[in-house]
């Protein structure tokens, strides 16, 4: 064990024992650009308390830190608020050195561990409201079904006054400190937009319905503590909480999003047009070229948007694949309240533009301006016409409620 990985005081009787991952860049398809932390916390008390472990490669990481706070072999009891690998591949290896260890988790997540880990597991399972006295302090239990998850929940510890929200309001980003008034605004942000874009859309109906079922918890939180990125402390807190609830209601606003790649830069030079057009109905735009970006960044950008226009040119019968590769991400995540139209150019066949559109309306996205297609090199005319495209798409959003 190392001398000088050291755990990092949280409050009197709880400290961060995770691990910092400099290095990865991808994440269930997410580009994480500035690596990630997996948190673990060591709660301090009659009964040693270990909220969470980490990523199977990084158990020295998180045994050294431990170590510096307590002997690991002391740990009482282990709560696993998040079944995913990140936050449980370590797990196996912590109960062989604390091995009078209890572990708890959901009636999911008990199911969940013993299908990753081993069917003869002992978990003890905790119930939606129910608490687990620690000594001095009591960890209250609440579900959070599918955020992201099945196994999901929060643990709230009373005596310390602070919420372990597993993957809730946390952040791919990897950093040398670990509270959030510690980082720039902005790049505060763009990652946990990116985090909620990428990580959390799909459920943001069930988001919505946390936020208004905590303030009836009465839970006095002093430190917001996700599994990954820095902790959340004073103004933070509802920062975060509102921050959440705004991007949980999708509400569309006047920006537009085009998106594309290109074979022979003829789709692109429509998609510059088709910006042209947005951007003469009034609308902020973002162009992004799948050449030099990447889907969790169309994701990121496409929250906060109201409008989505997608050009491909079409290879052998199909979408380009970076363009079917984005909207099967795309339609995995169900981005809401957008409308969309779709274009590109092609050579003999040109089925690309229609089978946008298909993808488009299995995300329940309207269309309502005609596709734009194009063979071959766009003449000015047909530029005109990605021009107009662009303008119509903006006037229809500016007719809807945003």
């Amino acid at each position: 064990m190392s001398d000088f990985l050291k755990a990092v005081k949280v409050t009197e009787n709880v400290y961060w024992v995770g691990a910092i991952d400099w290095n990865v860049r991808n994440f269930h398809g997410y580009s994480t650009t500035f690596g990630t932390t997996y948190n673990a916390f060591l709660v301090i008390d009659e009964k040693i308390t270990l909220i969470d472990t980490v990523k199977a490669p990084f158990f020295d990481e998180m045994m050294a830190r431990i170590s510096s706070v307590i002997e690991p072999e002391k740990i009482d009891y282990i709560v696993s608020n998040h079944a995913e690998m990140d936050h449980s591949g370590a797990l196996i290896s912590t109960l062989k050195v604390a091995k009078n260890a209890q572990l708890f988790a959901s009636n999911l997540g008990e199911k969940a561990l013993k299908a990753q880990l081993g069917a003869d597991l002992p978990v003890t399972v905790v119930a939606n409201g129910s608490k687990l006295n620690l000594g001095k302090g009591n960890l209250h239990f609440v579900e959070t079904k599918m955020l992201h998850w099945p196994d999901s929940m929060f643990s709230y510890l009373d005596s310390e006054k602070v919420l372990f929200s597993q993957d809730a309001f946390g952040m791919h980003m990897a950093g040398s400190k670990r509270w959030h008034d510690e980082y720039s605004g902005y790049m505060l942000k763009t990652e946990a937009t990116k985090y909620f874009a990428n990580i959390l859309l799909l459920q943001a109906p069930k988001i919505i319905d946390l936020l208004n079922t905590l303030p009836g918890l009465n839970l006095d939180i002093k430190v917001l503590a996700p599994d990954h990125g820095p902790m959340w402390r004073n103004d933070g807190i509802a920062y975060v909480l509102n921050l959440y609830r705004e991007l949980a209601e999708q509400k569309p606003t006047r920006k537009a999003v085009v998106v594309y790649d290109t074979m022979w830069h003829a789709t692109e030079t429509m998609a510059k047009s088709v910006a042209d057009g947005l951007m003469a109905g009034g609308l902020d735009v973002t162009v992004i070229n799948m050449q030099v970006s990447d889907r969790s960044w169309v994701m990121t950008q496409l929250l906060t948007a109201g409008v989505i226009a997608v050009g491909s040119p079409t290879l052998n019968n199909n979408l380009f694949p970076s363009i079917a590769d984005l909207l099967t991400y795309m339609r995995g995540l169900k981005p809401q309240n957008l409308i969309g139209g779709a274009f590109g150019a092609f050579g003999w066949s040109g089925e690309a533009v229609k089978q946008i559109g298909e993808y488009l309306t299995a995300m329940n996205i309207p269309q309502p301006v005609a596709p734009v297609r194009v063979k071959y090199v766009p003449t000015a005319a047909d530029l005109t016409a990605c021009f107009e495209f662009g303008k119509s798409l903006a006037a229809n959003l500016n007719s809807a409620a945003c």
